[in-house]
């Protein structure tokens, strides 16, 4: 089970090492202090519970306002959150509030801006397992918050069986059958394809899913008329350089980017004292 305290704990440990010097030198410990989060560009908000959570366990004394909830568009300017109490004890917390706040917030906002390109087509937007170590319970949630689709959350969830694990088990027959033999019933098994060729292969293997991956568009349609709805289909392969719509047009069912979560710009949030 996650455990969203010991991850924040963590990293307020991390952040804060013996202590705060700066903020202990200069700040008296009775000093109060209000301020307003600002959206300093326009984005869907994610993460904002999670901050106001690091200021409770930094100080109980700290009250945080929420104007802006989970999954809301805010234009550049607004007020997302307000906040209130022991000026030492906001100043501690808050790099570690910002930090998760503007990149759920970037992996949400660009989750959005793909799922908003798919939106007159039948293929969903999907994440990848190219998230940031200890991170991806959030970073998927914050996919979800931008409007796409988890892929698997980790090994043990679900067979995917990828170029290097063809060559070690000696072809796409050979490793579709070895998964067939030990997964459960409830475990569908899918099988990453560079070629028309590989792709009939799955297919007769008897793969549940067949992703499509590096394909030009072309190659993607030929594909998809070729499995004829056998199996469920996921063109993958530096989605983020390509239209969306033009995949989406070849009739695949998802379209999985890595760049979600890899490679994703925080949004631009900061906190402005009173």
């Amino acid at each position: 089970m996650f455990d969203l305290d010991s991850l924040l704990i963590r990293s307020l440990r991390e952040d804060i090492g013996s202590g705060d010097i700066t903020t202990e030198s200069c700040v008296s410990a009775d000093a109060i202090s209000s301020g307003h989060f600002i959206a300093k560009e326009p984005g869907v908000i994610c993460g904002i519970d999670i901050a106001a959570r690091v200021f409770a366990l930094v100080d109980s004394k700290i009250e945080f306002k929420v104007n802006s909830s989970d999954g809301n568009y805010v234009t550049q300017g607004m007020k997302i959150a307000e906040i209130s109490g022991p000026s030492r004890g906001i100043l501690t917390g808050e790099r570690v509030a910002l930090n998760l706040l503007q990149r759920l917030s970037g992996i949400a906002t660009r989750t959005k801006m793909a799922a908003c390109e798919l939106q007159s087509s039948g293929a969903a937007i999907t994440d990848t397992r190219k998230t940031t170590p200890g991170l991806r319970v959030l970073e998927k949630y914050a996919v979800r918050t931008g409007g796409g689709t988890n892929h698997r959350f980790g090994l043990s969830d679900g067979v995917l069986i990828k170029d290097n694990h063809i060559k070690a088990a000696g072809g796409i027959t050979n490793a579709v059958r070895a998964a067939r033999a030990l997964a459960p019933h409830t475990i569908r098994i899918e099988v990453e394809t560079e070629t028309l060729l590989q792709v009939s292969e799955s297919l007769e293997a008897g793969a549940d899913i067949i992703m499509l991956d590096n394909m030009d568009t072309q190659t993607m349609e030929k594909a998809v008329k070729l499995i004829d709805g056998r199996a469920l289909t996921e063109a993958s392969g530096n989605m983020d350089s390509k239209s969306l719509a033009e995949v989406a047009a070849t009739g695949v069912d998802f379209i999985s980017m890595g760049a979600l979560t890899h490679s994703v710009k925080s949004m631009d949030i900061s906190l402005r004292f009173i």
